[in-house]
């Protein structure tokens, strides 16, 4: 098979499985603070750009799960010469490095470049691309029980409160609310989700 290509085009009114991590695989966060600011900065940077609908943030690197809006018919645009998502996603790691870059007293870029992103086409792949996404944690040793991890979207989706993640698409993806609780539910097989994902 041959290498997958990382670094396609964002389009608009598209899905996308988007991740990043920290350079040299070091943390990207440091504490609950950090957790928090970020999920503050995604709203601001992001919400605008793209709908979301799974996420994960570990301590090097995350994981999204997201829908572009169609820019090129938001409020008469139909010339914008830069990609509004990958703008968008610019000025986010670029607010968000300063910050830590203070904290830590350090110089220099944060993030690898350029992001990853994959295109999602079917509703099949969404589905499971939503269980690799909050399965992250336990994949990678952090937790014995990804449904446990508080900074996924995991529980988010099935809490009943007001929330900007588009839960009603996700639990359509699943049918309802049950199947969503039950195909997180089974067991975590690594070897099944190396397919979705090259990290």
């Amino acid at each position: 098979m041959p290498p997958r290509n990382f670094r396609i085009k964002l389009e608009p009114d598209k899905y996308y499985h988007i991740w990043n991590r920290r350079n040299n695989k070091e943390n990207l966060f440091y504490s609950s603070r950090n957790y928090e600011y970020f999920i503050r900065l995604y709203a601001e940077y992001l919400d605008p750009v793209v709908e979301t609908y799974a996420f994960c943030l570990l301590p090097n690197h995350f994981h999204l799960l997201v829908r572009t809006k169609d820019w090129f018919h938001q409020k008469g645009e139909t010339n914008i010469k830069m990609n509004p998502v990958s703008f968008a996603f610019q000025r986010f790691f670029g607010t968000y490095s300063q910050a830590i870059n203070i904290q830590e007293r350090r110089t220099g870029s944060l993030f690898q470049k350029p992001f990853k992103r994959l295109e999602v086409t079917s509703t099949r792949q969404l589905a499971y691309l939503v269980f690799y996404i909050h399965s992250n944690p336990q994949k990678h040793g952090i937790v014995e029980d990804f449904r446990q991890y508080p900074w996924s979207s995991y529980e988010r989706v099935i809490r009943d409160r007001p929330s900007k993640l588009n839960k009603e698409a996700v639990l359509g993806w699943f049918m309802n609310k049950e199947n969503y609780v039950a195909y997180h539910a089974r067991t975590v097989i690594l070897d099944d989700l190396n397919d979705l994902m090259n990290e």
